[in-house]
């Protein structure tokens, strides 16, 4: 059976940083962090359609997840939609901005939750800074800032830019911007494993976003397929008492 409050749980897969800062300006290491610049190759237009299996507040639940990426022309978009079983739509998610020197360059990051009002973060390229409808906080653009639905595409374009480094211990920083405020991510590389995809077992990198050791926010884990362009075959989010939300992708749609 699915409570009226599931929804709320389930939301959190967004690649939500769950730790947000007490003040309302970035702190000293965000602001006087360097622009970091890797090599990148971004990976061809296509729809990805996932399967959510997930344990929220002791329920076991399903859903489907439609993910739509576009770039051409020095612009991209990342769309996200998200249902649940016996509730309908429960996320909106979009990201969209240029292509740049650095990789992918949002200029708005919109965020629709079930029940609640869309939030957005602004990339401002002229002002060079990040600022949202949800806080009064701002960061500089230094160059190579990402939010949360562009900054897995971001990974992909690296990971394809330089797939020599992209190996067993190496950690890729980049600055990601949420609802309302912003924080360094590192992704870690682990090791190559099976992973059931569309056309059948591939191997698959597993990357791991992990909370700082004295944090206790969710974890994310991405698996990416270069056989499959290197798209992310799975995802799973594994918040600290131990329930979860995994994403399978069923089709690949390329446009």
């Amino acid at each position: 059976m699915l409570t009226t409050t599931m929804p709320f749980s389930l939301t959190r897969f967004a690649l939500s940083s769950l730790c947000a800062w007490s003040v309302l300006t970035a702190p000293a290491s965000a602001a006087e962090r360097a622009a970091v610049k890797y090599k990148f190759s971004l990976p061809p237009s296509a729809d990805l359609a996932y399967s959510i299996n997930a344990r929220q507040s002791g329920l076991a639940i399903n859903g489907e997840a439609l993910v739509k990426w576009h770039a051409a022309d020095k612009n991209f978009s990342v769309v996200t939609e998200t249902r649940a079983m016996l509730v309908g739509k429960i996320l909106d998610a979009k990201s969209e901005g240029t292509i740049d020197e650095y990789g992918l360059a949002p200029a708005a990051f919109t965020e629709k939750r079930f029940r609640k009002t869309a939030t957005t973060a602004t990339f401002n390229r002229q002002t060079r800074t990040i600022s949202f409808t949800e806080s009064a906080r701002t960061y500089p653009i230094k160059g190579g800032e990402q939010d949360r639905t562009s900054v897995i595409w971001q990974l992909i374009a690296v990971a394809r830019g330089t797939p020599a480094k992209f190996k067993t211990g190496s950690a890729w920083n980049f600055f990601v911007a949420g609802q309302n405020d912003a924080e360094p991510w590192i992704f870690k590389v682990v090791k190559q494993e099976k992973i059931r995809a569309p056309q059948g077992d591939t191997s698959a990198w597993h990357v791991v976003k992990a909370p700082p050791p004295d944090a206790k926010g969710q974890q994310l884990d991405i698996w990416l397929a270069p056989s499959l362009d290197w798209y992310p075959v799975k995802l799973r989010f594994t918040d600290a008492d131990g329930e979860f939300i995994e994403q399978t992708l069923e089709k690949i749609s390329k446009k």
